[in-house]
Parts: C-alpha cells; structure tokens; sequence
C-alpha cells in the first residue's frame, strides 16, 4: 500500500507543479483537467502524509521505551495507545480512499420524483421528499432548478424532475434511488387510519456530450404552451419543449424557461442522463448479472425506505438503519441517512476488494 501511495503523492506533485506551467495556464481545458485531477487527489495525499508522520512518530515513542530516562520512558507508555489509534484509523481511511472511484460521483444529478401507490397521499409525500431534497441541497450550496413538475388533483406532485449541480451531487445522492414508503394518517382521513403510500426516487448522472452520442435524426421535438401557476410568458407562447427519442421511447419534458431553445438544450441534457443510465445499468446487468442472481435486482421497484411518521421513525431497508426525528430529517436534515449509506457501501467495496463478500448493488 505504501508504494502505491508514494506514487500518488508523486503524481500530486506533478500535477501541482503544472498548475504553474505557462503553457498549461493559456489552456483552459487543460488547466481545468490538470485542476480537476489534483483536486481528486488532494484528500488522500493529504491523509497519507498525516499517516507517514504518525508512523514517524510511532517509531519514535517505541524507542523511547527503551530509554534509560524514566521520564521519556513514562511519556512513550502514556502516548503510545493514542498514536496506535491514530494509526489505525488513518490506514482504514486511506483504504477507503484507494477504492476504485466511481466516474459518475462528480457529476451532477437529474433527480425525478414520481408518487406511486397511494393516490393523493402519495402525492403530497412526493412534494414533501422534493422539497426535502431541495433543502438537503441548499445546505450543501448546490444549484438546484425544477425543470418540469406536475401537480396531483389534490395538491403535492404527481412527478418532478429537477437538476443538482454542486460539489460531488452523484456521490452524495447515489444510494436515494429507489421506492420510498410512508406510513401516516393522512389529513383527509376522517377515522384516524394509518395509510401506507409510495412514491420513487430516481438519481441519474448528467452525461456529458461525450458520454452519449445521440443522433439528432433519432428525436422527435413537440413545443406547446407552458403551464403552471402565471408569469410571463407562460400560457401564451409555445416554449415548452418535449422531446421523443425514437429509438428507445423515451420522452422528456422541460418549461422551465421562456425560450423554446433554452427548453430543448435541458431537455437535450435530460434525455442525455437517461440514456447514459440505460447504458450503464446495461454494463452492471453483464458484469453482475450473477452476483444480482444471489442478493436482488436493486431495481427501483425494490423497497429502500420507510418514513413511518406515528413513531416517528425512519428505516432503511438495505443497510438496517433506524433513526428517529422525522420533523427534521423532512426539512433537509437528513446527512446521517447519506452519510450512513455511503459508508455502508464503501465497507462492503472494502470487504469485497479484499476478499472478504462480494461488491454491493448500487442503486
């Protein structure tokens, strides 16, 4: 492991010092690629360096207990537990950080919410779970736009698609996708019964441009007039775009903007999410198809979560988690969940790449 990771640190070094070359700095795209790697590379020199002086520092103590000095002997017993700890903790975060990175993780994020089984319940609890997610990004500092939505007969959401751009949004988000459940009374129930609803979560990476090809003779464009609640604009002319891929069937909508072109250039990038995500589970479908034959499909279709609201309880089927303030998580705080569920995942890569299970499946 350490000579891997002296040959990062190398590499970081290289890249540090291009970041000062003249002809790297008059190129932008290079200048952005040469930043971008260095930036991926940074947390890992930065914790191998802290590993390497406390393994200086190991050495150190170690010899001091020897001493014949009672007081540098006295002081390596007292200090040796806490450096040992150090140690260790530092070596299982750089195993971690030596995974194999996803591609996807800095991309940023199509997030579409759709209410599932529950009629006008399942509605509300899909706004609620938008509206969530769009706090959750605020206190991220990410960008969040609602790109198309439309609303159930009885308030809330029957589906939204909305785009995160930020700081490792996929990353973040990758483990959302799948069927969230809700057990409550809802507020039109006269006689106090518990209801049980659905709504799904679908996270997709932004494909760029070279990640998708599509041929411009395989879509259909349909323009209409916009929709929603006034502005200007809207309901007068025909900037709301819809666009079919032909090949595939897939239909995406946006009347986020006024302009028409502006309309068809984010349906353009939503259309292009689908089709990277229909690839990339087409590639997992041939690698795994085995391992997915022994632990579950992780389609959307399977359960992933449970917000049962009278005992205020959130669970995560696939990781076993239980945790409690349903209020909060609601309005955004819901970090532990993530973070809960990347370390989960990034455990059983661990146990995986050193022959300890199998992978994970990915949502």
């Amino acid at each position: 492991m350490i000579d891997k990771l002296e040959e990062v640190e190398r590499r970081f070094e290289r890249l540090t010092a291009d970041l000062s070359n003249p002809d790297i700095l008059a190129d932008t795209a290079k200048l952005q690629k040469v930043s971008k790697e260095r930036a991926g590379l940074e947390k890992l020199v930065e914790t191998f360096r802290g590993y390497r002086k406390v393994l200086a520092d190991l050495n150190e103590v170690e010899a001091w207990l020897s001493s014949a000095d009672p007081d540098e002997k006295a002081y390596a017993k007292e200090a040796l537990p806490g450096l040992k700890a150090q140690r260790e903790e530092l070596e299982a975060s750089l195993k971690i950080l030596l995974l194999p990175k996803d591609p996807n993780d800095d991309k940023n994020v199509i997030l579409e919410i759709r209410a599932g089984a529950g009629g006008d319940e399942a509605a509300l609890f899909a706004e609620e779970v938008m509206q969530m997610y769009l706090r959750y990004a605020d206190r991220r500092g990410w960008k969040a736009d609602i790109v198309d939505m439309s609303a159930g007969n009885a308030g809330g959401v029957k589906d939204a698609t909305v785009t995160l751009s930020g700081d490792a949004v996929f990353s973040n988000l990758k483990y959302e996708s799948g069927v969230h459940r809700v057990q409550r009374v809802p507020a039109t129930e006269t006689q106090g019964r518990i209801h049980t609803s659905t709504i799904t979560v679908s996270v997709m990476p932004e494909a760029e441009d070279v990640d998708v090809q599509v041929n411009p003779a395989d879509i259909e464009m349909q323009v209409m007039r916009s929709t929603g609640s006034g502005g200007q604009s809207v309901n007068t002319t025909d900037s709301a775009v819809r666009l079919i891929h032909k090949p595939s069937g897939i239909v995406v909508k946006c009347q986020q903007e006024k302009s028409q072109g502006k309309n068809r250039a984010m349906a353009m990038r939503m259309l292009r999410a689908k089709l990277y995500e229909i690839e990339q589970e087409r590639i997992r479908n041939e690698r795994d198809s085995m391992r997915r034959g022994q632990v579950g499909t992780g389609d959307r279709s399977e359960k992933i979560r449970t917000y049962n609201f009278p005992q205020d309880r959130l669970t995560d089927h696939r990781i076993g988690l239980t945790v409690h303030n349903l209020p909060a998580i609601m309005v955004g705080n819901v970090d532990e969940v993530i973070t809960a569920c990347r370390t989960h995942y990034q455990a059983e890569a661990l146990k995986a790449q050193t022959g300890g299970g199998r992978p994970p499946s990915e949502s």
